[in-house]
């Protein structure tokens, strides 16, 4: 044993690691303690652990939230957040070195806001404020454009000066708003109600400049994110910068990056309306000419199919059908003409043949009686004393029968 030994208590590494423990643990101060700082150098392990650092600008103190307590957290660190942090002070011996175990994170400043923020934002997103479905289509040409902001800022000016060049048709609707502090919220609400209850805008435009988180607090206001969602004229939000989103940017109809942009978005260009005017009138006029040429086509068309189912047509092909009936009928009386002349003809002969007077002037006589003016044919038609006429081919005689003598039957 040296000589230091045997004069001192000499301890191990352990041993004092071990003692420096035991008296910090037993300092009621350091055994709940509050701390403010920057978390730095934040750490998630695979075991649900998180580490960090909480710094200012002159010392830092080792953290960690063990994944039991992390896990019931409402918010965690990250790296730049100001904290508010909650734990008891220790020793990790096998680091040798002294650390905050923490059992409670609260954002400070932008963090608190941040943490009202999301969890504002989660209540209202489970109400379904925030749907894509329930939004509505902005006008294609407003005639009337509401605008809430302040009346005395850089953002109505520009409003004015981009809706007057891009579409001088619309009429702006001013309701002035406050659009930061604490009475900005019930502000910003009643210019809503005001253009709803004009009914004159056709949409509406909720517009401040940038600002910081605290500035544009107001929009993240639970009051104004409903009364948007309750606008029966739809509305676009141009809050900030691009990179600002608030919950009125979210509700809202539309999201415009600057309000600039909105203006631009709500009025469109009236060069590109007159050269779309322009387009769409040549189309209709080339859709008018083929229209019209495909009708003249359908016309000629049927007027063709009139021609040949026309009455005039028919008529002229009867007409020529009566014609070559008429020939052939003419054909066919002329030889029944024909026909007949010849029968009559032979109908002559024969009639002249069997007239009376032919054999009258082949020397026979007609035997009449005088009384009747019959034909006596027979001698039995004859009786004696009868006054007969006597016919000659050239005149008649006067006979009276004075005796009959009946021929004998030859056998």
């Amino acid at each position: 044993m040296s000589g230091i030994e045997a004069r001192f208590t000499v301890l191990s590494v352990a041993e004092l690691t071990s003692y420096i423990r035991e008296v910090i643990e037993r300092d009621p101060m350091l055994e709940s303690v509050w701390v403010s700082g920057e978390a730095a150098n934040v750490v998630r392990s695979t075991a649900g652990h998180v580490y960090f650092s909480l710094r200012d600008p002159t010392s830092q103190i080792k953290c960690v939230l063990f994944r039991s307590l992390a896990r019931v957290q409402a918010y965690l660190p990250e790296n730049g957040d100001a904290v508010l942090v909650h734990g008891n002070v220790s020793v990790y011996e096998a680091a040798g070195a002294y650390q905050l175990y923490v059992d409670q994170v609260r954002p400070l400043g932008d963090g608190r806001l941040r943490l009202e923020f999301q969890q504002l934002y989660q209540k209202l997103e489970r109400e379904g404020l925030f749907d894509e479905s329930r939004k509505r289509p902005l006008p294609a040409r407003p005639r009337c454009i509401g605008v809430i902001t302040s009346p005395t800022g850089a953002v109505w000016h520009d409003i004015q000066t981009i809706i007057r060049r891009r579409y001088p048709l619309a009429h702006l609707l001013l309701a002035p708003a406050q659009v930061q502090g604490d009475d900005a919220p019930a502000s910003i609400i009643a210019a809503l109600e005001q253009l709803n209850q004009d009914g004159r805008a056709d949409v509406i435009i909720i517009a401040r400049g940038g600002g910081s988180l605290e500035d544009l607090w107001c929009f993240n206001s639970e009051l104004v994110a409903r009364a948007v969602f309750a606008s029966h004229i739809p509305v676009v939000s141009a809050i900030g910068h691009e990179t600002d989103v608030t919950l009125c940017d979210l509700v809202a109809d539309y999201r415009a990056p600057t309000p600039s942009a909105a203006a631009e978005i709500v009025a469109p260009d009236l060069q590109t309306l007159l050269g779309e005017l322009i387009e769409h009138e040549s189309r209709l006029t080339s859709a008018i000419e083929a229209r019209v040429q495909q009708a003249r086509g359908r016309l000629e068309r049927h007027m063709s199919r009139l021609e040949h189912a026309s009455p005039r047509r028919r008529i002229d092909r009867e007409r020529l059908h009566i014609d070559s009936l008429g020939g052939r009928l003419q054909r066919l009386l002329a030889h029944r003409v024909e026909d007949e002349a010849a029968r009559l003809s032979a109908l002559g002969r024969q009639l002249h043949l069997l007239h009376p007077h032919g054999p009258l002037q082949r020397g026979y006589a007609l035997v009449i009686d005088r009384a009747t003016g019959r034909r006596q044919r027979t001698i039995h038609d004859l009786m004696v004393g009868q006054y007969l006429t006597i016919e000659f081919v050239d005149g008649t005689a006067g006979a009276q029968v004075t005796e009959l003598d009946v021929a004998r039957e030859r056998s």
